[in-house]
């Protein structure tokens, strides 16, 4: 009996400093939340998934003090809709917005009014919202706009098709059109647009409320092509490293078009140095928010909205940017689609840790969501990924992962457990056979396993005609559905 209430007597001592060591590792507010998206950049283009050709000691560093994702995907295989699953919350079978579809005079197709975004909702729960780099989802002034869909503050190319050009003849802040004069419409290369968009995103953060918390969002143009960076050192280093096959484009000049490539006598130099310099805006973000007492209570996510592109001189296959999966960019393959995903939240996230779990962009919002304890709206595809961030509660699964591609004659794919589908041809043959591939056993997809295992393969050719709800603004082989 005197034992017992010795112990029972420790637990009422010891309770008030378990609740406090609690309270000490708990975040004491509301996280900071950084989103980087690369542009084409693939799995195996960063040190930490493989890569032996290219330095990327920034996010490799980020790797190690965070944790790496190895089963994480974009939310499809090219720019807009792949940004449209990720702010939406939605599978490319839901998001509104589903191709990349131009409009005139400059901008794609804008998301409608009636779309609620990760940004919208973060702006709504208190955050400060800004986006630097290249948006792609409605020209200024409609309804896509970044200022009407939640952001703040918006610094870059609101038009994708002019993020092409690397030295273009103007950017957007906000809804004011920036004439870059130096670049003399098209004719000079002297103001090199990813460095002064990451200017403008690090001058954000060394301005930002330390009482208010802010969601910045980076989709940065690089590596997309076209295939050029400053002669600095970055571009020197690596100059000298590999054999080239020169690459001629749409020049700069007086007949310059704005959606081109310009010539590249060094490609695969020109690549590497673009990737690097990446690393290095990483690094300076890094840099900024240490400086500015940010770190510890800001997550930081690093992606990529498609996988590896083969325009402008790239060659993806010399630097195995799949990280040795099949498929590139408009491939619904695990090379177009399966992507880097790395997070950093010190005291929070595990350093050095990976995680199997099995998500793609459109659980982003929930995720956001939860961390900055606001509700998130009916009808989307997405789970909160907390619990595999935090190491605490129960993670919840996805029952299968979807996607489409409206270009190439229309593309399918189904992830469900280790079961990968994927369907080709599907805008004339939406009930056509799909190609099936046990990742488990083979993360390459170099067996189709349909004919062996016709009941599973038959299933996911189900499951991917109930995922896709037709949309007539990008309508896609709805016959017979």
């Amino acid at each position: 009996m005197r034992l017992f209430f010795h112990f029972l007597w420790l637990l009422l001592v010891l309770q008030p400093f378990a609740r406090a060591q609690n309270r000490q590792n708990a975040p004491t507010q509301r996280p900071n939340i950084i989103f980087i998206l690369a542009d084409d950049l693939g799995y195996g283009d960063i040190g930490v998934n493989g890569q032996k050709l290219i330095k990327t000691p920034n996010i490799d560093r980020l790797a190690a003090e965070g944790m790496r994702f190895t089963q994480f995907y974009a939310g499809t295989s090219v720019c807009a809709p792949s940004r449209s699953a990720l702010l939406t919350g939605q599978h490319t079978g839901h998001t509104y917005v589903r191709g990349n579809k131009s409009v005139e005079p400059e901008g794609q197709q804008p998301i409608a009014d009636s779309v609620v975004t990760v940004a919208e909702l973060l702006q709504k729960a208190g955050y400060t919202t800004a986006a630097f780099g290249k948006w792609g989802l409605g020209p200024v002034d409609s309804e896509g706009d970044p200022n009407r869909q939640g952001f703040d503050r918006f610094y870059g190319y609101n038009c994708q098709s002019l993020a092409h050009r690397a030295y273009p003849n103007h950017l957007w802040s906000n809804a004011e059109k920036i004439v870059l004069k130096e670049n003399e419409n098209l004719t000079q290369t002297k103001q090199y647009a990813p460095d002064l968009i990451q200017q403008q995103a690090m001058d954000f953060v060394r301005s930002s409320d330390p009482t208010k918390p802010f969601f910045l969002f980076l989709p940065y143009i690089l590596p997309h092509a076209e295939l050029l960076v400053p002669d600095d050192s970055l571009f020197q280093y690596y100059k000298s490293k590999f054999t080239e096959k020169p690459y001629k484009g749409a020049d700069y000049g007086p007949n310059a078009k704005s959606g081109g490539y310009g010539s590249q006598e060094y490609p695969r130099a020109t690549f590497a140095a673009m990737v690097t310099r990446l690393d290095r805006y990483v690094g300076q973000l890094m840099a900024t928010l240490k400086a500015k007492g940010l770190d510890q209570n800001t997550l930081v996510i690093f992606s990529s909205d498609n996988g590896p592109h083969l325009e402008g001189g790239a060659d993806p296959a010399f630097f195995n940017s799949g990280g040795g999966f099949r498929g590139f960019k408009r491939d619904l393959y695990e090379g177009g689609i399966r992507e880097p995903m790395i997070a950093r939240w010190p005291g929070v996230v595990k350093p050095g840790t990976t995680s199997d779990y099995v998500g793609a962009f459109w659980d982003l919002l929930p995720t956001f969501a939860e961390l900055a304890d606001t509700k998130v709206p009916a009808h989307i595809d997405g789970i909160s990924f907390v619990p595999a961030l935090t190491g605490k509660g129960i993670q919840k699964n996805h029952d299968y992962l979807y996607w489409e591609f409206h270009e190439q004659g229309g593309k399918q794919a189904v992830r469900r457990g280790n079961w990968k589908a994927v369907r080709l041809n599907a805008a004339t043959a939406p009930n056509g056979p799909v190609e099936l591939y046990d990742l488990s056993k083979d993360p390459a997809e170099s067996t189709n396993l349909a004919a062996r295992h016709a009941d599973i393969a038959r299933e996911l050719g189900q499951l991917m005609n109930r995922s896709h709800v037709p949309s007539a603004l990008f309508p896609f082989g709805t016959e017979g559905r």
